[in-house]
């Protein structure tokens, strides 16, 4: 038995959708850990293309059990709402193979309309580049112990005890921001409606996870975002409102770091970021054009166009060691098809010093310049390749150099959005 933490190593937007779809086929349980809907993962099976917001990856492959655990924040309207467009898409979804962790935090309107509220009255290079959708403020009050949790939707007395709680705190805020005061049997009438549609699946989640770990069975943890946007190890302000990295995974459904066997980290073979923060390897040339247009790197949940640039691996040096990354799947190593000369930062000249890493100084940050390793590309295809075999020899030398240079061994490589298209070189799940 083997359980496996998949976490993102860059900024997010790394392909983990495909890969965790694909390794659910060895899974039994698929977890979600942390993160909100802000985060969007886009599945390919056969000719239907699933995007999926809330759900586990893991729940477009039948027989096995997807579960949100507490680490996450989740809005109870859009996970509906998302259920009924995958099963419109063939899946069905049933509190047998998806359960939500009780003392999961709901994401409320109210914290949607705060979140968009700061954003809006933010200057000018203050701005985080949320996605409004409310994460941030709902862990705000999930550590300020003012969350309405899943459970709380089961006893009147209890969620109306928790939206008095949470209108002390918000009401005052929002009467700065000049935005209306919150109607509270409105928002207590919403989440009566909702209620029904939720509960079925809640579940002690931590309790079903020890039990499936007991009997042996195969637990894939899956995240959202990238590790470089992770509250603490990030390129802070410009993070997410939670922990991404790998120590979150027990953390974030209720087991300990014992559960976690092997932690695969999922890598572009480039770097893109969507919205603001430091970026030291991006391109504002021709070649950062082209790396977009053939990685058709526009958002997922917002579709905003992603900004790209050379791989940087002293960055993935440091989430390798930060999420204790195992082995890493390099992907989209397609789009770099044509590219007669690449480029790999592999450190930084901060004022005429080189560090290897980057460090935690915002504007510290803002003064490091890439230093650069140039190597061969190659003219030939390798979109669809399933084989070492299948790359041109220069592709390989890429992909070694990588490893080389992240001092982290390459387990898997990704050539195209296609589930099958994936060279395996080490399993994760291998006992």
């Amino acid at each position: 038995m083997a359980n496996v933490v998949v976490v993102g190593a860059q900024w997010g937007d790394e392909g983990k959708g495909k890969i965790v779809d694909w390794l659910s086929e060895r899974a039994d349980v698929i977890a979600r850990f942390q993160g909100g809907h802000n985060a969007g993962h886009t599945l390919v099976i056969g000719k239907e293309v699933f995007k999926l917001h809330a759900l586990p990856s893991g729940v477009v492959r039948g027989g096995k059990l997807s579960v949100i655990g507490n680490g996450v924040v989740l809005d109870p309207w859009h996970l509906i709402a998302e259920i009924a467009t995958v099963e419109a898409q063939g899946v069905s979804i049933t509190p047998e193979n998806l359960m939500i962790a009780e003392n999961t935090p709901l994401i409320l309107p109210v914290h949607g309309e705060l979140d968009r509220a700061r954003e809006e009255a933010a200057t000018r290079g203050t701005k985080i580049g949320t996605t409004g959708r409310g994460i941030g403020p709902a862990y705000e009050d999930k550590v300020g112990r003012r969350s309405v949790r899943v459970a709380d939707l089961a006893d009147d007395r209890t969620l109306e005890a928790r939206v008095d709680r949470a209108l002390q705190h918000h009401n005052p805020l929002r009467k700065g921001l000049g935005i209306d005061q919150i109607d509270r049997d409105a928002l207590i009438a919403k989440l009566h409606e909702i209620a029904p549609k939720i509960l079925p699946y809640a579940a002690p989640v931590w309790r079903v996870l020890a039990e499936k770990r007991k009997a042996g069975k195969r637990i894939l943890f899956e995240g959202a975002q990238g590790a470089l946007l992770d509250i603490d190890f990030g390129t802070y302000p410009f993070v997410t409102s939670s922990n991404v990295i790998a120590g979150q995974a027990a953390t974030g459904v209720g087991l300990g770091p014992t559960a976690i066997d092997y932690v695969l980290g999922i890598v572009k073979a480039y770097t893109t970021r969507v919205g603001e923060g430091p970026f030291p390897s991006e391109l504002h040339d021709k070649e950062g054009q082209r790396l977009g247009e053939r990685g058709n790197e526009f958002g997922t949940t917002t579709g905003r166009k992603r900004r790209c640039g050379w791989f940087d691996a002293a960055l993935l040096r440091q989430t390798c060691a930060t999420s204790g990354i195992t082995g890493i799947c390099l992907t989209k190593l397609d789009v770099l098809d044509g590219f007669e000369k690449i480029k790999i930062c592999v450190a930084y000249d901060m004022d005429g010093e080189r560090l290897d890493y980057l460090p935690m100084a915002a504007e510290e940050q803002a003064r490091c310049l890439p230093i650069y390793e140039e190597i061969d590309g190659w003219s030939e295809k390798t979109g669809g390749a399933r084989t070492w075999a299948d790359l041109p020899a220069a592709a390989i030398k890429y992909v070694r150099r990588v490893e080389e240079l992240i001092e982290c061994p390459v387990a898997l490589v990704s050539t195209s959005p296609e589930r099958e298209d994936t060279i395996l070189v080490t399993d994760p799940f291998a006992d």
